[in-house]
């Protein structure tokens, strides 16, 4: 008699056996690696996130009360209000690391805005001693509160339900929750939402657990862990993770992290990873659907979440970023079958980035203010212009490739002139040895004491902050057809980039500043690779290497 078996996802699993001795070995093996890199949090860690998520439910309770009074409701209806604090992303999905970051979600009844979030919230969380690094980001895509509580890095989003009382057994899962909410609700309210489905959609969850930390952890060493530079982020990996876990639901996790990489390489993009087939709902409001909406049929990779309603995850990324993340899929997929046979390690896997070192020419785009409060907006603004900038470079004849690198370095800069200000702002950091990264655990009088500084030195100390994003170029090599010089224009790309940063209605020509230049890759920063480095080639080919060492000249604009 033929056994019947549930499918998972929008297919057939393309097999139903499990893990053999030698795969389970090698998944224990696997879990070791991942703890000797420090994946898992200690108990004490652990308990202090369940301590900050109670302080925040209570004060999200406190301020829907406070709300409420202003409002005008009685002391008993606005006590019983309610409101509550919900998780999602790497936390919800029980694969945060050590110091990683918790999103979370506010939701609060109908009588709360989000103006009052922004402004009562906001402030109740300044008066708060275990409270730092605050910053509101209320024209985002989804507004955000970003924060430090009790040392832990907090995302805070927020939801006002068409409800007058939301009860601590709340379940998001009702798409009826959603009928008369602006869009940015909705948003808030699908990260938690998509979250809870994808551990809802995977045969096993402590299998996709320990694949996606895995996963997560290729992703940041290879630096495409970002979805703000075009890459993919927490989501979408969480969601190809689960994809390859329906195909083979009885797997172990090294079987599912080893096919992982073959099938996103060979998958046919831009056909669509599903979980599930998308529903209908409630609301007239836009989903992902490439056959009536022209912008969704340009997404080069898309991952469709599976809350309703269902959108691309994976809009932000370029043509560049997509070759970048085909070429790691490829090199990563070899390394993995190494492993899988025992002529490899798992932590081959992890080798580190090497981007400083592959590219002959980079730009470099430094964002710059003389505060720390000014400077977390501001380059947190140019941050968020730097993807469509790379979309423009990628339309520049004789570029191939424009490959963002995924995080900025943050620096504080002890300039004791008006000229070293200058200099910083505009990339020449010609005194390093009074330049200290910003996440160091050094205090300002640490940096004061190892800088030596005489007594008249430091008064005319002048603090200058910078945030230093790289984008790596790869040109187009020579052919017999195209002999002579060659010059790769930049100016067009390069203007609109300043002009879109500069429209922000913050910005202070007097306290910020932005540059970009190009710099040959010898010229980088020592700590990145700098001169006498042994550059590497993405070419293999003798011709290709040949071209790359022909010159040609960029033309560029830099700004301040």
């Amino acid at each position: 008699m033929s056994q019947t078996y549930r499918q998972w996802g929008v297919t057939a699993p393309i097999s139903i056996d499990y893990p053999t001795d030698h795969e389970i070995k090698l998944t224990e093996d696997l879990v070791k690696t991942l703890h000797e890199y420090g994946l898992f949090e200690s108990e004490e860690e652990a308990q202090n996130r369940i301590d900050v998520l109670n302080k925040l439910t209570i004060l999200t309770k406190d301020f829907v009360y406070r709300v409420g009074i202003l409002q005008g409701l009685s002391e008993q209806d606005a006590a019983k209000a309610g409101g509550k604090i919900f998780t999602f992303g790497s936390y919800k999905l029980g694969v945060h690391g050590a110091g990683a970051d918790i999103d979370t979600l506010c939701v609060f009844p109908k009588h709360v805005e989000r103006e009052h979030f922004f402004t009562i919230m906001y402030n109740m969380l300044a008066q708060r001693p275990e409270v730092t690094e605050l910053t509101a980001v209320v024209d985002a895509y989804v507004p955000v509160i970003k924060m430090h509580f009790s040392g832990i890095p907090i995302d805070l989003v927020c939801a006002s339900l068409s409800l007058s009382v939301v009860p601590d057994d709340l379940d998001l899962s009702d798409n009826n929750l959603l009928l008369g909410l602006d869009e940015r609700c909705i948003r808030s309210l699908n990260g938690s939402r998509v979250t809870d489905e994808i551990l809802r959609l995977v045969p096993s969850v402590p299998v996709f657990r320990l694949a996606l930390r895995t996963i997560k952890l290729w992703a940041k060493k290879r630096a495409i862990y970002s979805n703000i530079m075009g890459f993919l982020g927490g989501v979408a990996w969480a969601m190809l993770v689960a994809r390859v876990c329906q195909m083979y639901p009885n797997a172990c996790a090294a079987s599912i992290v080893s096919r992982f990489f073959r099938i996103m390489y060979q998958w046919g993009w831009p056909q669509p990873i599903l979980l599930k087939p998308m529903e209908e709902g409630p609301l007239p409001v836009r989903q992902w659907n490439p056959k009536l909406f022209p912008a969704d049929r340009i997404h080069r990779m898309p991952i469709i979440t599976p809350a309703y309603p269902s959108m691309c995850a994976t809009h932000n990324v370029t043509d560049s970023t997509r070759d970048i993340m085909l070429h790691e899929f490829y090199r990563t997929g070899e390394i993995a079958d190494k492993i899988m046979i025992g002529t490899g390690k798992w932590e081959d896997l992890f080798q580190e980035s090497d981007f400083f070192q592959i590219y002959n020419h980079y730009l470099q785009i430094v964002a710059s203010s003389y505060s720390s409060q000014v400077q977390l907006q501001w380059s947190g603004l140019v941050e968020s212009r730097l993807r469509p900038f790379v979309s423009k470079l990628e339309l520049t004849e004789l570029l191939q490739l424009a490959h963002p690198y995924i995080k900025g370095i943050e620096k504080v800069h002890y300039c004791l002139s008006e000229n070293e200000c200058w200099d910083v702002a505009h990339g020449e950091f010609k005194f390093p040895e009074r330049a200290f990264l910003i996440n160091s655990k050094m205090s300002e009088q640490d940096h004061i004491k190892a800088m030596n500084l005489s007594p008249e030195e430091i008064k005319s100390i002048r603090k200058t902050y910078t945030t230093t994003f790289y984008i790596g170029l790869k040109v187009e090599p020579i052919t017999d057809k195209s002999p002579g010089p060659r010059k790769l224009n930049l100016i067009w790309p390069t203007t609109e980039f300043i002009k879109s940063a500069k429209m922000w209605d913050k910005f202070d020509q007097k306290t910020m500043g932005i540059t970009v230049k190009n710099l040959k890759g010898s010229s980088l920063p020592d700590e990145l690779g700098g001169p006498g480095r042994q550059l590497k080639r993405l070419q293999a080919s003798k011709k290709t290497i040949e071209a790359i060492h022909r010159p040609f000249r960029i033309t560029e604009l830099v700004d301040k």
